[in-house]
């Protein structure tokens, strides 16, 4: 799970870095524009992949402290 959700996160973000510096939106010219349906949902998706992501930065805090 970790995998895909970092997966998911990578590719919103190479689409938000098209969209930074080109204006161009990769998710919505797949899939129909910004308003499409599907288009929406891979936002959501990959807008819950990065909220899972942020679990990450705190696990095993415990485990790198004790490590030193």
């Amino acid at each position: 799970m970790n995998n895909t959700a970092l997966i998911i996160t990578i590719i919103g973000a190479v689409n938000w870095l098209l969209v930074g510096l080109f204006k161009f939106d990769l998710v919505a010219s797949i899939f129909g524009g910004q308003a499409a349906i599907i288009s929406r949902i891979i936002y959501v998706i990959v807008g819950l992949a990065g909220l899972w992501c942020i679990t990450l930065l705190f696990r095993n805090q415990g485990t790198e402290h004790s490590k030193a």
